[in-house]
């Protein structure tokens, strides 16, 4: 009985530190990158967080230009990721120290700088049917 009682406590202690010195490493590996722009991008954002409540958290950091948490076009649910203008890279900066690995709305959020949109190839054009009603599946072949 008291061997398993100790073993507990030292399983304990161990998970607990390793932990600890788990998510200190992952914080330090994840502030790394130095800012070039005034915008955040943030992830891991519940569902439940609208504009507002991201502006009322990023608030006290500096200056807000903008705060936006991005949603679905049909649902309007939130996408889990936003972003937020700072009017200073100075102000991202402490923002990004202060409110990364940190809750909002009940869920971890993560700050990192946003990287520019990447350009999307253009849309395809649908494949005319032929005479005879049938058109080519570059994949399958040939489909009715």
């Amino acid at each position: 009985m008291a061997f398993a009682t100790n073993l507990r406590r030292v399983v304990l202690k161990a998970t607990s530190s390793a932990s600890s010195i788990l998510q200190s490493q992952l914080t330090s590996i994840r502030l790394n990158t130095t800012l070039t722009s005034p915008k955040l991008f943030i992830s891991g954002l519940s569902r439940l967080t609208t504009n507002e409540k991201l502006r009322e958290a990023f608030s006290p950091f500096g200056q807000l230009v903008e705060a936006k948490v991005i949603t679905d076009r049909v649902s309007g649910q939130s996408k889990g990721f936003g972003f937020v203008t700072y009017a200073t890279i100075e102000e991202a900066e402490k923002a990004r120290e202060g409110m990364n690995a940190k809750f909002l709305d009940g869920w971890v959020i993560f700050v990192d700088p946003a990287r520019p949109r990447e350009p999307r190839p253009p849309p395809q054009a649908e494949p005319q049917p032929s005479e005879t009603g049938f058109r080519t599946n570059k994949t399958i072949g040939w489909c009715g």
